[in-house]
């Protein structure tokens, strides 16, 4: 048995903000940059288009119209044109992507789920998860998703799952993976959190965070995998500064979180980015697997099937569902249009 052995790009970038045009050229570029090292998947990091909402961390809910409105005029269809130019980059450069991105509704305007895609080396869509719960503050821009996007890709470089942000927490949505096979796992992140102001105690380490979950993923499920991070860079500070000058001081001390990669031991390994945009590559070489996989398997024999038993609704979600028989369906006749001489 010989497994895949595959380089890796993840992308520590930052969005052109609230600029879904200008992101997803970026997101090109890097994809193009990426494939001239060598790279056969690229992972983007949460919501990079058209960009991490953080703004709620700050200011509140009475405030934050305009950029709501904004982000939801920015944000794409999973089947628009946006996603479509990254899946002709993918089939064209035979490499796959992982995106993160503001989804809009076709049922409402007002409606945004925080969603990836996973685009196969055809240029398909292999995978579409709207982000199951909004963490925190996340409740304020975005719906809770669905199971359906809890799915493990096969592909010619191995088995590829993903989960964002806090999912990576939720031992449920962690074992839905697992028990799928799971290889490799794509694991998104914002740049940064802000849970109280300098001064006023300890913020929330969401780097040191990150690296737990991320680790715990890896470990159990005996997975390479990548964190990507967004990057917060000047722009999205002066940005930030000019809409909210009072929380000022917030912005300009923000701590990064990290773009690295794990191995199946939950080790750190290859490049690693925190303080500067860059893209970090790693080499997987998934035959390291099988040598853990025998010492303890959660999808293997490590695992008592007869004792823990694991549903997971994959079903759409919709706001409704018609029930109609046809044979009761009601006609009705239609007037005819009079000639006129």
């Amino acid at each position: 048995m010989s497994l895949p052995i595959t380089k890796v790009a993840a992308c520590h970038i930052a969005p052109v903000w609230l600029d879904t045009k200008a992101t997803i050229q970026k997101a090109i570029e890097w994809i193009r940059e990426a494939h001239s090292n060598g790279a056969q998947l690229v992972c983007f990091p949460e919501t990079f288009v058209p960009c991490y909402p953080s703004w709620t961390a700050l200011k509140a809910p009475v405030d934050n119209h305009d950029l709501f409105h904004k982000l939801c005029d920015e944000s794409i269809y999973v089947d628009g044109p946006e996603i479509m130019a990254i899946q002709q980059v993918c089939l064209e450069l035979n490499i796959i992507v992982c995106l993160g991105f503001n989804e809009k509704s076709r049922f409402s305007v007002g409606c945004l789920w925080n969603s990836y895609v996973l685009i196969g080396d055809d240029g398909s869509i292999m995978a579409h998860h709207r982000k199951i719960m909004p963490t925190y503050l996340e409740k304020l821009i975005w719906a809770p998703g669905d199971g359906a996007g809890l799915t493990v890709c096969d592909t010619k470089i191995g088995k590829i799952g993903a989960l964002i942000c806090g999912e990576n927490t939720n031992p449920l949505a962690k074992y839905t993976l697992i028990g799928q096979g799971e290889q490799i796992h794509l694991s998104l992140w914002p740049a940064y959190s802000i849970t109280r102001r300098p001064g006023d105690g300890v913020n929330y380490d969401l780097d040191h965070a990150t690296k737990i979950r991320s680790a715990c993923q890896a470990f159990e499920a005996k997975t390479f995998t990548v964190v990507c991070s967004n990057f917060f860079d000047e722009s999205a500070r002066e940005f930030f500064k000019k809409d909210d000058p009072a929380n000022a001081d917030c912005y300009d001390n923000i701590s990064q979180c990290s773009t690295l990669f794990m191995d199946p031991s939950g080790t750190q390994i290859g490049e690693s980015l925190k303080d500067k945009e860059g893209i970090a590559y790693c080499t997987f070489d998934l035959n390291k697997i099988v040598e853990l996989k025998q010492i303890q398997d959660l999808a293997g024999y490590y695992q008592r099937y007869d004792v823990f038993k694991l549903s997971v609704d994959r079903t759409p979600a919709v706001p409704v569902r018609f029930l109609e028989d046809p044979a009761t369906a009601l006609t009705y006749p239609k007037p005819v249009k009079k000639e006129t001489i």
